[in-house]
């Protein structure tokens, strides 16, 4: 490489254009971060100029250059910028800033000496004229903004052309509206170079110059010109991967695009088609996963490498693995194939986490929400983009929630799901994606932090054990028990075979928590909170019962259970509270139509053999609902 320091002047006298790859992410440059300082810089260096004291350089720092190979006598000569396209973008904004200033004061003596800083001439000489007349040519996402600005001829024009922009008064508006970087560097150099300019007005030609001098001589770079045995790639990545300056997704775009320009791709048209989908708002917001806060577009990337690979990918080290998948045991993937693979689990990936689309997957992400096992993601995504019918992808969808809903009933850890996921997605690759496959591969798991339970565990957990408050949490309930009534709707001619959105039902003990007030035990007598606390400490140390600490276990015991849990209107639950059965009951007379509630209405009490009758109901449902191992 070749190394050298230049004034602004020479940098941008010469006839070529400094281009900004498609891999590089917008101008971020603001007011209070770099203009302010800059501004500083010039106002000094001019100011030492009026004085006639020595003029010292001002180093803006380092700008990295490729040349491209150019064919033939026409066109403009074009330089890649691998580092410092914010310097570059900026100077050209400060450049016609000067041109405007130099109309607005009557100082036009000086206008083709900066102009020839900002346009390349000679337009009948070139391919593209609309494009190569400008110095610098930015990243897609500022494109039209920056040409626009950069062709005004006045502060006129950019209040024609951006007219919600400005007051009545035609002024930038202060408050309320984010300005795109090009015009408000625009409007806010031309008017401090105005305003200085102007400050002497007897002498504005001598500050004029004073002020060009500056910016063109005192303010200067180190220009680094890559050779054609230097690694654009390896330079780019040392220069930004340190520090928090690139995301990995960065990195990823650059070794895309770079890509395509070993493939002789059309750059701008993949980025275009394929690439500038993932720029959108969707794509960049970020997304929490435990204490990890990541773009939505960085989970994708690392569900979708696991999904290739088969195996862990480091988050870590995301952009590391992903070279490892583009580069396919030594054989680089070319850039469209890695583009429209990303595309094809994007849509996938899309549906999974919003829970809506017309794809299995969908209806898969919305049963899945309340386990939040990202961890699952990379499996489901591999089954949806194949080649499978709609109807076996569902089955295989349908096998994986039975596996975590029966393992969340009964009692069995989440904490290996990492390793067991992976596990089966690896053991399903190399069997071949099929629901048998799959089925073959769940049945086949054993220990508890992996099997599938069997029918008679499940549904021996649906009788008799604690759910609610003990192995399932409010979201979880609420799922099993909407399934439940989805459930339900099938068995019956319902008016309403459609289940409406449920997510806002309060999940009720239809037998209270606290029920010692107004809810009497077999015997008519009742009991206190103190006592059923007493009580819970003898079955916890397994001490022998009376036959009244026997009534008062078994009623603490069935509360929890799944046959005395449903789903009510919160206000409906509030008026309801700990009330016997009765208001309970006529209140559900007049405000339910789900079927979870529909039986309980012809009841005259509810007691632990109502319970035990109901639990019974809705672990038959379960097995329907979540159908178990099977041949």
């Amino acid at each position: 490489m070749k190394s050298e320091t230049i004034t602004i002047q020479n940098l941008f006298q010469d006839r070529r254009q400094y281009c900004v790859p498609y891999y590089q992410r917008a101008y971020k440059w603001t007011l209070e971060g770099q203009w302010e300082p800059l501004w500083d810089n010039i106002c000094e260096k001019a100011e030492a100029r009026l004085s006639s004291s020595n003029s010292t350089p001002h180093f803006l720092g380092a700008v990295v250059l490729e040349p491209q190979q150019k064919e033939g006598l026409i066109g403009v000569d074009v330089l890649h910028i691998i580092d410092g396209q914010q310097r570059l973008t900026t100077l050209q904004f400060v450049l016609a800033a000067v041109l405007l200033s130099l109309r607005r004061t009557g100082q036009t003596q000086f206008v083709d000496i900066v102009k020839a800083c900002v346009r390349n001439g000679n337009p009948e000489t070139m391919h593209h004229p609309e494009i190569e007349t400008f110095k610098v040519w930015p990243t897609f996402r500022d494109r039209d903004n920056y040409k626009t600005t950069l062709r005004a001829q006045d502060l006129e024009d950019l209040v024609e052309c951006f007219p919600a922009h400005f007051t009545q008064a035609g002024e930038l508006r202060k408050i309320g509206m984010d300005h795109p970087p090009a015009l408000a560097a625009l409007w806010i150099f031309t008017g401090w170079f105005e305003t200085w300019i102007r400050k002497e007005p007897e002498r504005m030609s001598v500050r004029t110059e004073a002020l060009i001098m500056a910016i063109l001589r005192d303010l200067k770079v180190v220009s680094i010109i890559l050779e054609p045995e230097d690694d654009a790639q390896i330079i780019f990545e040392t220069l930004n991967g340190r520090g928090a300056q690139l995301l990995a997704t960065d990195l990823i775009k650059n070794y895309i695009f770079m890509r395509a320009d070993d493939d002789g791709a059309d750059s701008e048209s993949l980025y275009d088609t394929l690439w500038s989908p993932f720029e959108t708002d969707y794509w960049t917001t970020e997304q929490r996963r435990g204490r990890l806060n990541r773009p939505r577009l960085e989970w994708l990337i690392h569900s979708s490498l696991q999904a290739e690979l088969y195996e862990q990918v480091d988050l870590a080290r995301l952009y590391t693995e992903y070279r490892c998948f583009a580069t396919n045991d030594g054989k680089p993937i070319n850039a469209e194939k890695q583009l429209l693979t990303l595309t094809v689990y994007a849509s996938h990936y899309k549906e999974l986490i919003s829970g809506t689309g017309p794809m299995p997957i969908a209806r898969f992400g919305r049963r899945i929400v309340p386990y939040d096992i990202t961890t699952l993601h990379p499996l489901a995504l591999k089954i949806s983009i194949s080649s499978l019918p709609n109807e076996l992808k569902a089955e295989m969808f349908g096998d994986l929630v039975s596996f975590l809903v029966r393992r969340a009933v009964c009692g069995l850890t989440p904490k290996n799901y990492n390793n067991v996921f992976l596990t089966i997605l690896q053991k399903l690759h190399a069997a071949g994606i099929t629901p048998s496959a799959l089925r073959a591969i769940l049945c086949g798991l054993s220990g508890d932090a992996s099997r599938w339970p069997v029918d008679g565990e499940f549904h021996s957990a649906c009788l008799t054990a604690p759910l609610y408050d003990g192995r399932l949490d409010a979201p979880k309930m609420r799922a099993i028990l909407t399934e439940i009534e989805a459930y339900l709707r099938t068995t019956v001619r319902s008016e309403e075979p459609e289940l409406p959105d449920l997510s806002q039902l309060d999940i009720d003990h239809i037998l209270p928590r606290s029920w010692f007030t107004y809810w009497s035990l077999a015997d008519e007598t009742f009991a206190t909170s103190n006592e059923a606390a007493e009580v819970e400490l003898l079955v916890r140390i397994k001490e022998t019962l009376n036959t009244r600490q026997k009534m008062v276990a078994d009623r603490q015991a069935c509360i929890k259970t799944l046959g005395n849990l449903t789903l009510l209107n919160l206000s409906v639950n509030r008026e309801a509270q700990n009330y016997a059965f009765p208001n309970k009951r006529d209140l559900l007379i007049a405000n339910t139509s789900l079927r979870l509630n529909i039986p309980l209405i012809s009841l005259a009490a509810w007691d632990e053999d109502a319970i035990a009758e109901r639990c019974k109901l809705m672990a038959d449902a379960a097995l329907n609902v979540w159908p178990g191992p099977r041949p």
